[in-house]
């Protein structure tokens, strides 16, 4: 695959402006990135700036946290598709995981699954808070919820994606669904590094940045 289609590229920050997501849509379009992924409120203006183009446009559900109800989940990401997202990134309820509450985390993720109604989703289950058996049993049940990805982090926890976390995520999940990582892949080492250890996706702001060490090998 083309090393810019693992690229979403991800601008999630509180300040983010008009102009923001305008420069952050106009890099994924001359890269070729996967998608750009904002927050809710600037779906509709990403799904308009990249009309046209082979970006998708993606979006976060019960983001950062994970803690809002599922049903609200719900909503958004109902919500969110409407507005024009191609992709829903959705976060796990990460206290009910640690409580090792599997059957809402399942429910929670499938009241997810089922409101996208076959658009792509992809479960955040910020591994940074979680044992490595907890990891293994939140992928069992986002396969189980029939989730296309899994994905290490929000990028707003206490550390983001490793190469052991994405390597016990692949061996877990199988052929049953992909791993995207996302938080502190900064870098064309970084990126690689991802990949190599079986990610499909990868989330980042320094997508541009990327491309550029590429272009100067």
């Amino acid at each position: 695959m083309e090393k810019a289609k693992y690229i979403d590229h991800t601008n999630l920050k509180a300040t983010a402006t008009y102009d923001d997501i305008l420069a952050l849509c106009n890099e994924a379009n001359k890269y070729h990135f996967a998608s750009v992924c904002v927050n809710p409120s600037n779906v509709s203006l990403a799904h308009r700036l990249l009309s046209g183009t082979d970006v998708l446009t993606c979006t976060v559900v019960g983001f950062p946290l994970g803690a809002t109800p599922s049903d609200v989940k719900a909503y958004e990401t109902t919500k969110a598709i409407a507005d024009g997202a191609d992709e829903i990134d959705m976060v796990i309820n990460i206290g009910m995981a640690k409580a090792h509450n599997w059957d809402y985390v399942y429910e929670d993720i499938k009241a997810v699954v089922e409101a996208a109604n076959g658009v792509l989703v992809k479960v955040i289950i910020e591994c940074c808070y979680l044992t490595d058996e907890e990891k293994v049993e939140a992928c069992k049940a986002a396969v189980k919820a029939h989730a296309d990805y899994v994905k290490t982090s929000t990028g707003f926890g206490t550390s983001g994606a490793t190469v052991a976390d994405v390597e016990l995520m692949v061996r877990t999940v199988g052929d049953a669904a992909l791993v995207k990582a996302a938080g502190g892949i900064r870098d064309k080492a970084t990126f690689e590094a991802m990949i190599k250890a079986g990610a499909s996706r990868i989330g980042c702001s320094c997508g541009a940045k990327i491309m550029e060490e590429y272009a100067n090998e």
